[in-house]
């Protein structure tokens, strides 16, 4: 069965992602010192004329993206020559307004090659980025695969199964409900994520994880939610914190003869979602392996959702295991 391309690598860049500026800036003064290089006919002269160039491309470039950048989630709903076209003009027309202004301070006069220079330009990383999303399907399939390979581990299915089947007979409405959050857990772990989904989804999903976890762990695992408020539009990675939670069932509260909690942490704030979860630290001796790999896994994802804009940090305090997410605010049109 054919895996359809992925909407993630949008060959329309997201001209309010960090990491694009950054590729778009590095891209453009690329452009810019081989256009020095090509004009140039004496190589002790090159210095200046890049910085000559430079005077004009730089804010142009900057006025471009600041341009583009409240315009972002509205072009990814374009059709493509509608986005490409609003892109392109809107570059020829910012390097046309400051090569007007440079003109006018320094008693020049306004050409045609500026605003050429930017449409030009914008026309090469707009392509750059189309063929950069064509290359990228592939492995985002790939990762999609390796990614439901990895939350997917048998012992959590047959493990669930037995604790239904040990209260089937003293509690068959309770083994019924379990069923059916078994049922509903797979249908989503099976389905199609490759698109951002509510938080509430998310939480609603986590908490009938952790509900089939409690049926076979019993008191051995307490689980404390802290949350703010926030609003109902909020987006998230799908899958996010389920694999997170069985990494701290399987890897902390599993490893330890004492009860133990597992702390969950989210709040909502103006620029972004904050999520922790905290579990007990197993001995060294008795800690198991594979937790680098569904993190790595999940830091590949945010990566391919988010660029550089989303951040995931691991690391041990008096005695418990953290991850901490911080993901940027998306909400839903």
């Amino acid at each position: 069965m054919s895996i359809p391309s992925s909407p993630i690598a949008s060959v329309v860049p997201d001209f309010s992602n960090q990491g694009i500026w950054l590729r778009l800036l590095l891209a453009g003064n690329g452009l810019l010192l081989l256009l020095a290089l090509a004009r140039n006919r004496d190589l002790a002269r090159l210095g200046d004329e890049l910085l000559e160039l430079s005077a004009l491309a730089e804010p142009a470039l900057l006025t471009t993206l600041a341009g583009l950048f409240p315009l972002a989630s509205w072009l990814r709903r374009q059709p493509l020559p509608w986005a490409f076209a609003v892109v392109v003009g809107w570059a020829a027309a910012a390097f046309a307004g400051i090569d007007f202004l440079l003109a006018t301070a320094f008693g020049g006069a306004p050409g045609w090659r500026a605003p050429l220079a930017g449409g030009l330009g914008a026309m090469l990383l707009l392509a750059g980025f189309k063929l950069r999303a064509q290359a990228q399907t592939p492995a985002l399939a790939e990762a999609r695969l390796a990614a439901l390979n990895a939350r997917i581990r048998p012992h959590f299915l047959f493990n669930s199964l037995n604790a239904i089947l040990g209260v089937m007979r003293d509690d068959p409405r309770r083994a019924e409900t379990a069923l059916e959050e078994l049922a509903e857990l797979f249908r989503v772990l099976l389905r199609d994520n490759r698109a951002l989904v509510p938080l509430s989804e998310e939480i609603a999903l986590a908490r009938k994880y952790l509900a089939l976890e409690k049926l076979r762990l019993g008191e051995r695992l307490k689980v404390r939610w802290e949350m703010d408020d926030y609003p109902p539009e909020l987006l998230a990675p799908p899958l996010l914190l389920q694999p997170l939670l069985e990494n701290a069932v399987y890897h902390g509260v599993e490893m330890v003869t004492e009860p133990g909690e597992i702390v969950v942490r989210i709040r909502a704030s103006r620029d972004g979602v904050h999520i922790e979860i905290d579990n007990p630290l197993a001995a060294s001796s008795a800690q198991r392996p594979g937790n680098r790999m569904a993190l790595d896994n999940l830091r590949e994802r945010l990566m391919l959702f988010y660029d550089l804009e989303a951040r995931l940090e691991t690391g041990e305090h008096d005695g418990r295991y953290r991850v901490r997410v911080e993901l940027p605010r998306r909400e839903s049109a």
